[in-house]
């Protein structure tokens, strides 16, 4: 599992930067235009997208900011949320560089902001949900891009084996 949770933080990075890279050449009305999104706006998508990463990470190494709302937006300014995403993939992966496979199969126990009651369940689920999160959320981040009427990005898995090598193939 340790090879396959190195090759999603390694997409989650890359998907990102290709995100950031068309959202940067967008207005700020652009930015935080309702496009029918979850969270409304690519900007509050997001958003949302690194106050769940910053969640759950801290839910996995008890270090990092503290967020009590999945729709909240630390920043105001594009420039710092991507400086904050930039940062938070560092992270990810740095995290997942020290990770071992034992630990994966242990379990977590955590409380989440909509619900105040314990959970109890196996990590390496719970890994595979952080990463499942944010491509279902960059797809939303794809969809806002579409409206806005940028050209389609090509965020695949398979696009990013296919072009980082047979590392991941």
């Amino acid at each position: 599992m340790l090879d396959t949770f190195k090759m999603f933080a390694a997409y989650n990075q890359w998907a990102n930067n290709a995100v950031y890279a068309v959202a940067r050449e967008l207005t700020p009305e652009e930015l935080n235009r309702d496009c029918g999104a979850f969270f409304g706006s690519l900007f509050g998508t997001l958003s949302h997208i690194l106050v769940a990463d910053r969640v759950w990470l801290r839910r996995f190494t008890g270090e990092g900011p503290v967020h009590s709302a999945l729709n909240e937006r630390p920043y105001a300014d594009f420039a710092e949320l991507e400086a904050a995403r930039i940062a938070e993939d560092r992270r990810i992966l740095e995290w997942i560089d020290g990770l071992t496979e034992e630990a994966i199969r242990g379990s977590l126990t955590y409380t989440p902001i909509t619900i105040p009651k314990p959970i109890t369940h196996r990590f390496g689920p719970a890994i595979s949900h952080f990463f499942n999160h944010q491509t279902h959320h960059r797809g939303q981040a794809h969809m806002c891009l579409t409206v806005l009427g940028k050209p389609s990005l090509s965020l695949d898995l398979i696009a990013f084996q296919r072009l980082q090598g047979t590392r991941w193939l």
